[in-house]
């Protein structure tokens, strides 16, 4: 039988990329996407399902997974992908960051999760082919930068639900990962000097004056660094290897700039990659 899975996030991006290639493996895919959007590139050439789903709206993500138990008749779900995320509100630095978007930003990125792992856990324990979630975090919670501390704290609290999943769901079989990927060449990485630059345009006169000059060398540089991104491609294909993987380890680390981070830090104490780090980026 067929394995399933539900992506989320899925009309571009990494999202289109595994819900496409899963579906071109012979996987039965639906794939989330928000009402609205272009579904043309995402089903061009392959079958899979598109499911309407804003991961805000919690009547929509119920519904979606009434869809897909529907679709599955008894089957069972194999695999959630929670890939659905948003990163450019709420930056500034946190003394005068809008909290109104940043509600907005871990509404998404970390209840957004939360929904949808409700939603559908009923159908991921009706799985008899080693079921498993996972939960996209972030290269930034090993290096969190200034300006993007919001962000940050929503990716930090993603890799808490999913080692809390790990405990909880371990007796029935249920595997959860977070998966912490470097800077990818995506929409959400489009244009990353205009838009590491732009931080500064939204950010306060009174905030500017204290900060900027000290901290808009540090996020120039970060802008500068994200030219140099991994290509979707690549780390699609290392997060989709995951699907045959016996144990799942907590988190997994893909791209080449995050690679070395774990035995960085293993090696060196909490202080001592600190302060490697703000030599690097001259803090």
């Amino acid at each position: 039988m067929a394995r399933s899975a539900v992506v989320t996030g899925a009309a571009m991006g990494m999202g289109m990329l595994m819900a496409r290639k899963l579906a071109q493996r012979g996987w039965r895919v639906f794939a989330g996407v928000m009402p609205g959007l272009d579904k043309s590139e995402l089903t061009r050439g392959v079958e899979l399902t598109v499911i309407d789903q804003n991961v805000t709206d919690p009547a929509m993500v119920r519904s979606g997974a009434a869809e897909v138990t529907k679709a599955l008749a008894g089957a069972g779900l194999d695999l959630l992908i929670n890939n659905a995320g948003i990163a450019n509100i709420a930056t500034g630095v946190i003394e005068g960051v809008d909290l109104e978007e940043s509600k907005r930003l871990f509404d998404v990125n970390l209840f957004g999760q939360v929904r949808v792992i409700q939603a559908f856990l009923p159908l991921l324990h009706a799985s008899r082919q080693a079921p498993r979630i996972f939960n996209f975090s972030s290269g930034a919670v090993r290096v969190p930068m200034p300006c993007s501390g919001m962000y940050n704290m929503s990716k930090y609290a993603v890799e808490g639900l999913t080692n809390t999943l790990r405990y909880e769901l371990a007796k029935f079989g249920i595997q959860a990962t977070s998966i912490e990927p470097g800077a990818v060449k995506t929409h959400m990485t489009a244009n990353p000097v205009e838009s590491t630059a732009s931080i500064w345009d939204r950010t306060s006169p009174e905030m500017r004056k204290r900060y900027e000059a000290k901290l808009r060398p540090i996020t120039e540089h970060l802008g500068k660094m994200l030219l140099d991104a991994n290509d979707p491609d690549y780390v699609t294909d290392r997060v989709l290897r995951l699907v045959d993987v016996r144990r799942l380890k907590p988190r997994y680390m893909v791209g080449k700039e995050v690679r070395m981070l774990p035995l960085m830090q293993a090696l060196l104490s909490e202080t001592a990659f600190e302060r490697l780090v703000a030599k690097q980026f001259n803090i």
